[in-house]
């Protein structure tokens, strides 16, 4: 099979993007997503997030995801971070493997990113298509469709510089987290601690009307 031939300005934006990722950290996490119990910081672990060849060689993108400890339920859980669950690369890259994969099949989606500069073997390409499959949105560039967190994480390495780098918020909103589904359990969450609040109050003859006074 020959290889795909690819506009090299759309490798320049794949990888412009995945770079953009490098370093930063995620360290945000409000509420326990379970419980809605109050969190402690707990450590930080590093991940990779993508593996990429370029003029230099194969590079490894790593990120840091600060781990929290759940004061209520005693459980781990990691910082909102862009990563699906039970896979070890960052969302972006198995989005690139479900784009192409719309329109042709696994092993020339592999010849893709391998061109591309995107390191996924084919084995695990064909994993992400099957455990992962849903429509990713995607615009067309250059004739190929490709995912738009990609494409915006290459926009917002385009504005970052020394002075304001790439941020954590700025790469989990690109890339559309927290998911849907964390998100819910976040709303729920800030409603858990919300109504323990009001109870403790109420417990102790204070009514929020009360603390308003009182602050004013």
């Amino acid at each position: 099979m020959k290889p795909p031939r690819i506009p090299p300005m759309l490798s320049t934006i794949v990888q412009a993007g995945l770079t953009a990722v490098d370093g930063v950290c995620f360290c945000e996490l409000d509420a326990c997503p379970v419980c809605g119990g109050p969190v402690s910081g707990y450590d930080t672990r590093k991940k990779t997030f993508a593996l990429i060849r370029d003029e230099n060689g194969e590079r490894t993108i790593t990120v840091t995801v600060k781990r929290f400890y759940c004061r209520t339920c005693d459980r781990i859980y990691n910082a909102n971070e862009p990563f699906y669950p039970g896979t070890r690369i960052g969302s972006p890259v198995i989005d690139l493997c479900l784009t192409l994969a719309a329109t042709m099949p696994p092993n020339r989606t592999a010849a893709y990113l391998d061109v591309m500069g995107v390191i996924v073997d084919r084995t695990s390409c064909r994993l992400y298509i099957r455990n992962h499959a849903r429509e990713v949105p995607a615009n067309d560039l250059f004739g190929i469709m490709m995912p738009t967190s990609v494409i915006s994480l290459s926009t917002v390495a385009a504005r970052a510089s020394k002075r304001t780098p790439v941020k954590g918020a700025d790469v989990l909103f690109v890339c559309g987290f927290p998911s849907a589904d964390r998100a819910a359990l976040l709303v729920s969450a800030a409603k858990k601690r919300e109504e323990r609040d009001t109870k403790e109050c109420e417990d102790c003859g204070v009514q929020e009307s009360g603390h308003d006074r009182d602050a004013r």
